[in-house]
């Protein structure tokens, strides 16, 4: 079993709408052959709260605009650490960099085909890691009486 065209068609403007706001990481996972609850996971990542709540916001708003999609579900708004849009067909993780890199989701799903992204979403991809990485040499330093550069 394969992701629907319609959990695809999902997928990308949801995508595309967390590439506009900046969301870092952008990647899909097509889970239908290992879950039968929803198709596919789309994974976004921002370094700030007040971004994951905008690229949540955006998500929600482009779906419903050009796809007429309203999430059954909607989780963690209250932190905006990990916020979770079920869409049935489609689930969204947008999380925080340090959530993303704490819970490290793409481990769960690495079996799991990668659905393709438009170019403009795939761009983003590996800033998460990359601003990750950069804190913690900071916080290094930090520890060692030195300032990092």
């Amino acid at each position: 079993m394969t992701a629907t065209d319609r959990s695809l068609e999902l997928i990308n403007t949801a995508a595309q709408a967390a590439a506009d706001k900046l969301a870092h990481d952008v990647i899909a996972y097509d889970v239908s052959d290992v879950l039968s609850i929803t198709d596919a996971f789309l994974l976004a990542s921002a370094p700030n709260d007040r971004q994951v709540k905008a690229i949540v916001d955006e998500i929600e708003e482009r779906l419903l605009k050009e796809l007429g999609a309203k999430p059954v579900r909607r989780e963690g708004d209250r932190e905006a650490r990990w916020v979770l849009l079920d869409y049935v067909d489609i689930v969204v993780h947008v999380q925080h960099s340090e959530e993303r890199v704490f819970y490290a989701l793409e481990r769960l799903w690495k079996d799991c085909p990668e659905i393709d992204l438009p170019d403009d979403a795939r761009a983003t991809r590996g800033k998460a890691e990359e601003h990750a990485r950069a804190q913690a040499a900071a916080e290094e330093a930090a520890e060692a009486g030195g300032e990092w550069r």
